[in-house]
Parts: C-alpha cells; sequence; structure tokens
C-alpha cells in the first residue's frame, strides 16, 4: 500500500518532469527527494505543543511540510496543527495543497496556501507589526522547515530594499528567506532548513552571518559530503548543508553529521565544541563545518593557534587587474617597465621570470601604475583561484628578490600577496609561510571548512597558522635544501610541528 509520503514523493517526480530547466532557474527552486525532507523533520528537537505552528517558505509540492506532518502524527506530539506554506507556481501550489490536505484526516489540520511572494509578504507582516497569530493573539511560528530558493537578489532590487527596511542585508534569496522566518518565529521557534553551503564563509554573506548568529543557536549541521547526489533529479551542483536553528536557543556544542547522499546509508555524527565552529576571536564569523568523517590535525592542534595577524603579517589581493591596464601590460620586460607576476611565475619555491606564456610580464611604471606597485623584498603569494578537478585548492609560492634588478614589483589580481605593511617580509617567515601553505595538511583543512573553489584572502586571515618562530624555523629548514622541495617532504617536516 502506498503511504501519504510515498504519494507526495511521486507528485514531485511528476512535476518536476514538467517544470523545464529554465523555470526552475528562473524559481531558483529545487524541490526536495523525500528521504531529504525526511531526515530534515526529524531533526527537530521534540516539544510536545497542543498546536505546532509551521511555516514552509517556497513549499513546493509540500515534501517537508508533509514530511513533519507525519513525524507529528507517528510521534504523538501534537493534537493540531497549523501550516502556512508559500508557493509562487500555480502548478505546485495545486499539488501543494493536495499533499497537505491528504493529512488532514490524522490530524486536526488548518493550513494556509499563500501564492505571495514571501519576501514582500514577510516584511510587509514585520513592518505592520503584524504576525503569525494564534486565537490567543500570540505570535505563532513554532516550527518552519526550509528549502529556500537559491537565487542572487540585485542590491538596487525591490526585495533588497524591502530587507533593508527590517534591517536585513544580504544578496541571496535563500539568505533572506532564512533571515526573515527568524525574525517571524517566536523565542524557542525552530528552523531546519537546506541551504548551499557558501554562506559559511566569504565577505558576500557577512551580515547574514552575524544576524543568524545573533538570533539563533546552531545545534546541527549536516553536510551532503557529494555535490550532484543529493539532488540528483535537479542537477544541482552546490554543496549543501542541513542546518538546524533554534531562535535566541542557548548556544552549546553543535551535531555535525555527513552523508554521500539522501540515502544517509554512510552517516557518521560526531558532537562539537562551538568554538570549532565559529571561533570567538574570528570578526567574520565564519562557521566551519568540520566533517565527521574526516579529521585533520589542525583542527585539534594546540600549537597551530595564531593568525596572520599574531604573527605580523598582512594579506591582499593582488592590486593590477590586467584587463584594466591593458595598455600598460608588456609581453616581456622594456625599458621604464617593471616585473608583473601572475600565478605560473611560482614554481615550487623558485620564481620564474620572465617566461613565454600567454600573460605579460611586465607593466609600464608611470604615474597611474605607480600606487599598485610593491617595494621589491621578499612576499609569500597564494594562487586565488582553482578549478575543481587541480589536486589542490591551495598552492603558495615565494618571490626571491634577489633575482630581479628593480626596486618595485607588481602583482597581478589573481594573487593573494603576504605582506608587512605593503612592505616584504623577513626571507625566512617567507618561506615558511610557503612550507606551511602547501602541505596537504592545509589544504584539506581548506577544503574541509571552505565550499568554493577561490581562495580568498579573507579565507588566509582567519586561517590558524604555527607560530611566528616556527614558520622561521620552517623557512630556514627550506632554505638549506638545495634542489626543488618535494611534497613529501613539506607533509613530513609539517608533520613534525604538530
Amino acid at each position: 500500500m502506498t503511504t501519504l509520503l510515498e504519494k507526495v514523493d511521486n507528485t514531485r517526480i511528476e512535476a518536476n518532469q514538467l517544470l523545464n530547466s529554465k523555470k526552475r532557474s528562473e524559481l531558483g527552486q529545487f524541490m526536495t527527494p523525500m528521504s531529504v525532507a525526511k531526515y530534515m523533520a526529524s531533526l527537530f528537537r521534540e516539544k510536545h505543543l497542543k498546536a505546532h505552528y509551521i511555516l514552509d517558505a517556497g513549499a513546493g509540492v509540500g515534501s517537508l511540510t508533509c514530511a513533519y506532518l507525519e513525524r507529528l502524527i507517528n510521534n504523538n506530539l501534537a493534537q493540531s496543527a497549523n501550516v502556512v506554506a508559500f508557493e509562487i507556481d500555480s502548478i505546485l501550489r495545486g499539488h501543494l495543497t493536495n499533499s497537505i490536505q491528504m493529512f488532514s484526516e490524522k490530524l486536526n489540520l488548518s493550513s494556509q496556501i499563500m501564492s505571495d511572494d514571501f519576501i514582500e509578504w514577510a516584511v510587509q507582516t514585520l513592518l505592520d507589526n503584524k504576525t503569525l497569530l494564534d486565537q490567543n493573539n500570540q505570535l505563532r511560528v513554532t516550527h518552519a522547515i526550509l528549502n529556500p530558493p537559491y537565487k542572487q537578489i540585485a542590491s538596487d532590487s525591490r526585495h533588497r530594499k524591502l530587507l533593508r527596511s527590517v534591517g536585513i542585508e544580504t544578496g541571496n534569496l535563500y539568505s533572506a528567506f532564512i533571515a526573515l522566518s527568524l525574525a517571524l518565529m517566536e523565542e524557542g521557534g525552530q528552523i531546519v532548513a537546506i541551504i548551499p553551503r557558501s554562506f559559511c564563509n566569504g565577505p558576500y554573506f557577512r551580515r547574514f552571518r552575524q544576524y543568524l548568529l545573533e538570533k539563533a543557536a546552531i545545534h546541527h549541521l549536516h553536510l551532503f559530503e557529494s555535490r550532484d547526489k543529493a539532488f540528483k533529479d535537479n542537477e544541482v551542483l552546490q554543496e549543501n548543508v542541513i542546518i538546524m536553528l533554534e531562535r535566541g536557543g542557548i548556544q552549546g556544542d553543535v551535531t555535525v553529521s555527513t552523508s554521500t547522499d539522501g540515502s544517509f546509508n554512510d552517516y557518521v555524527t560526531k558532537t562539537r565544541p562551538f568554538e570549532r565552529i565559529v571561533s570567538s576571536t574570528d570578526t567574520e564569523k565564519f562557521i566551519h563545518i568540520p566533517t565527521s568523517s574526516v579529521e585533520n590535525p589542525i583542527v585539534e592542534s594546540d600549537k597551530i593557534i595564531y593568525s596572520l595577524q599574531d604573527i605580523g603579517v598582512q594579506v591582499s589581493t593582488g592590486p593590477v587587474v590586467d584587463f584594466r591596464t591593458r595598455g600598460s601590460l608588456r609581453a616581456m620586460p622594456e625599458e621604464n617597465t617593471v616585473p608583473l607576476f601572475y600565478p605560473n611565475h611560482f614554481v615550487g619555491q623558485y620564481t620564474e621570470w620572465p617566461k613565454e606564456m600567454k600573460n605579460p610580464n611586465a607593466i609600464i611604471r608611470d604615474d597611474t601604475t605607480e600606487k599598485s606597485m610593491y617595494p621589491n623584498g621578499y612576499y609569500t603569494v597564494v594562487k586565488r583561484f582553482s578549478s575543481k578537478e587541480e589536486k589542490k585548492r591551495v598552492v603558495a609560492g615565494v618571490l626571491d628578490p634577489e633575482k630581479f634588478d628593480t626596486d618595485v614589483v607588481a602583482f597581478e589580481n589573481s594573487l593573494n600577496v603576504l605582506h608587512s605593511n605593503k612592505q616584504g617580509i623577513p626571507r625566512e617567515l617567507a618561506y615558511g609561510l610557503f612550507v606551511y601553505l602547501n602541505s596537504t595538511l592545509v589544504d584539506q583543512y581548506f577544503r574541509i571548512f571552505n565550499g568554493h573553489t577561490q581562495v580568498n584572502a579573507t579565507d588566509l586571515r582567519t586561517m590558524k597558522f604555527p607560530s611566528k618562530q616556527v614558520l622561521m624555523e620552517l623557512g630556514s629548514w627550506t632554505l638549506t635544501n638545495s634542489g626543488k622541495i618535494e611534497q613529501e617532504q613539506i607533509d613530513k617536516k609539517v608533520e613534525e610541528i604538530l
């Protein structure tokens, strides 16, 4: 006999086939497989309330809400349930209505199926100081279960202006839906949402992270280790995370779990101190997800606790943007030019310049380019971009000033430059940073905590390093080795300091 949830999932599959990829892209919505929906519903902490007030924004055919209603019924958690579900697509909205109504025979159920734009509705509700009210005229959003749309919001758009009017600054629909749901929710209310991992780091979502951490406690994080299998029906390639939040909750340890995909066959879970998730000293409020299936010694080491600031180093993005300075670029050095460095100028611990390649090797030095130049000196550089197929995400090099008869040099925008107040850094420190950053442990550490393929200056600022003294010792070891240092040697040496 087909269960109610199986019927809902069959509806999802049928509806998904009717929606073409262009339509899905316009909506930014990818419907949730029932296995994932049931797992998400299981993450709510049990509260035996007389009535549950459930919000589902971007509900699709109702998979998430129905999975939670099924849990309420099976666990006898509530006498009744009130659902407010938003879906702007008329076809999906018809399926949504039918899906939720199937549960009315098993539960005292009240439902509102809304065609409104959720952002406009929620903002207006907050501005009017109205909320979802129960019969006692009290705020009633106790649970929100969400798979919000994934789509950028233009900075000058109506949605962005509406969000700012209620103190929310964010540039994507999914983070806007989470923030608004938190704003509408009563104290102690819970949210379970599946969203891209991109919000965890980088400056783009900084204000959203701050808002989230001010409003709620994080109790659970689940990461799908395969980018494409959890939503295989929709060809979703974002790295997704499920997050469980409690509005106004007391922050304690966080349960971190992983599985390859939505079958959860290899499900692994581990409890982590919150300090390991969000460092108290991190002004960026990066949310680290140390996966329980991949242990990394750097996470636990009491010897790797320093920031770049602690060791007297800053990091900046290379200031020369080549497409904006084409008229000043030269294929090879000539009179009145200085060296211009790209990632492929750095091979191991050596600088190879000039070299035959498609990128220029030099830039004219004049009044328009002078401000983008650095005094010649020792610098550690880190490649900013890598493809998903590359073996390493973090790749560092060292600029050796003794190779160039010039008082200034220039770095292209595809490099991060580690410097000291726009000056070079000590020779041993430059090579020590080179060794540490090129270690396999650092690369694994970065991949665990970062869902993107770029290495941004902000990522390097928030990373942890050994002490300056240890880095200088690593640098001295590098300089006493003749010939190119191989990866195996680097890894062995870095493991020694752990």
